[in-house]
């Protein structure tokens, strides 16, 4: 669709800088598909595209359905969110003196950091790292816990920790409650009744009529071809499913359930249950039950949440009062597929999406970058982005100097920065006329000559 070509080159754009090997994409409302496409290749090697029917996992995204799968069971009177953990299984987690009770766990906020498990195992499994714990099984992910509640930082229900670790007890304590494996309940209550037919685990995903080949993104954006993480993730990221389905997935919500949840249940999905220390442009955000919540999107409600498995990485949001959502899927990671889902939000809201905070900030990194050099090219240094933010980088012979700069004030008409040297703050500046820009840092003044070599 016309609309949607900025869009398309915005997607395209990403795909070209990050090495991103292919992605899929669907802009929903509450009853159809309003745009799709897939992008890229869903298997270099064999030269296949992607398409909005290719499979790809969707990680912690998959922690909405667990959430779904408790609120099912605690609306049929089968278990409360209140209840202690140990009510249902064999494992007692009790942080200063206060039992984890289920809701913690749905909302992160049972006191424990982040374990790492996940982390370690599809890094190991991957080849990304050699970090190995041997978790083939939920029962091995609640051997490797024990003795975690010592790392415990706050009593339970008082901070927000992202604790994959939490999910996957709650994967197990849907079993106990519905004497059925995780995986068959979720298929039986959720998928099926929705008609998500190319939906299944990690596992099966090669079994799909268009699998989504895996790859890693090494640091040169050379696309790896790697492993699946198959085996133990599952309650808190091992679903797999094409952009299709996903897309039909965040219309449930938007049609407030569809018989799979009452209206009531998807609310309280919905609330804001604890504060995300993040800080950004879009108010205070906050996580739900399995849904992360953005309070101030362009002046709407965006709820969602975000998945990867490294070799595959996810988003799914919507926005229920302008009956809107967006659905995409990837074959690696790099770009932050959040801040492609919300470009295309922008758009379907008939906002212009590079007023959006994210799109500005990352336009100006790429005009600062490049090479710079002082009055007769007596010092030349190069502005370079390290993540997130620019560094100043200052290289001879016999040295080297990388001095991150943080952002103060970076969309003024003379974006400014501040550098931390010599235990001061050292301020500095980026001065734009017409095509060039002129860094003024410390006693020195520098004009940007060209691009970094390669």
């Amino acid at each position: 669709m016309r609309g949607f070509q900025r869009f398309e080159d915005f997607i395209f754009e990403t795909m070209s800088k990050t090495g991103l090997p292919g992605l899929s994409v669907a802009v929903v409302d509450r009853n159809e598909v309003i745009w799709s496409r897939g992008f890229g290749f869903r298997d270099v090697e064999a030269g296949l595209p992607a398409t909005p029917n290719t499979v790809y996992g969707i990680g912690s995204i998959t922690k909405s359905f667990t959430a779904i799968a408790l609120l099912q069971l605690r609306d049929e009177g089968a278990l409360s969110l209140d209840d202690p953990l140990e009510e249902h299984l064999p494992m007692r987690l009790e942080i200063e003196g206060e039992p984890v009770r289920l809701w913690h766990l749905l909302t992160h906020s049972s006191g424990l950091p982040a374990l790492g498990y996940g982390e370690a195992f599809i890094r190991s499994v991957t080849g990304a790292a050699t970090n190995w714990v041997p978790t083939a099984t939920s029962e091995d992910i609640m051997t490797f816990m024990r003795g975690g509640e010592d790392w415990a930082l706050e009593a339970p229900g008082k901070r927000w920790f992202y604790l994959n670790e939490g999910y996957v007890l709650l994967g197990k304590v849907i079993e106990a409650v519905s004497g059925r494996p995780y995986r068959e309940y979720v298929r039986e209550r959720i998928l099926e009744p929705l008609g998500l037919g190319s939906a299944c685990f990690l596992g099966d995903i090669e079994g799909s009529p268009e699998p989504a080949a895996p790859y890693i993104i090494d640091k040169g954006k050379e696309r790896r071809r790697a492993r699946i993480p198959k085996g133990p993730v599952s309650a808190d990221g091992g679903l797999a499913m094409s952009v299709a389905d996903l897309g039909r997935y965040a219309q449930m919500f938007l049609r407030r359930g569809e018989g799979i949840l009452s209206e009531g249940s998807v609310e309280e999905m919905e609330v804001p249950r604890v504060p995300v220390p993040h800080r950004g442009p879009f108010g205070k955000e906050a996580y739900g039950y399995g849904l992360w919540i953005i309070p101030d999107f362009l002046g709407e409600e965006v709820i969602g949440h975000g998945g990867s498995v490294l070799v595959y990485t996810a988003y799914m949001a919507y926005i229920p009062e302008e009956g809107l959502g967006v659905a995409l899927l990837a074959n690696g990671s790099g770009p932050r597929l959040a801040h492609l889902g919300l470009y295309g939000l922008a758009l379907a809201l008939g906002k212009d999406p590079e007023d959006l905070p994210f799109v500005r900030y990352g336009r100006l990194l790429e005009r600062i970058a490049g090479v710079y050099k002082a009055f007769r090219g007596t010092m030349r240094v190069e502005v370079r982005p390290l993540g997130d933010i620019p560094a100043v980088h200052i290289e001879d012979r016999y040295s080297e100097q990388i001095v991150p700069l943080f952002p103060e004030d970076p969309f003024g008409d003379e974006p400014r920065f501040n550098a931390f040297q010599n235990g001061r703050v050292l301020p500095v500046e980026f001065r734009m006329e017409g095509g060039e820009v002129t860094l003024i840092y410390e006693r020195y003044a520098f004009r940007r000559v060209g691009p970094i070599e390669r």
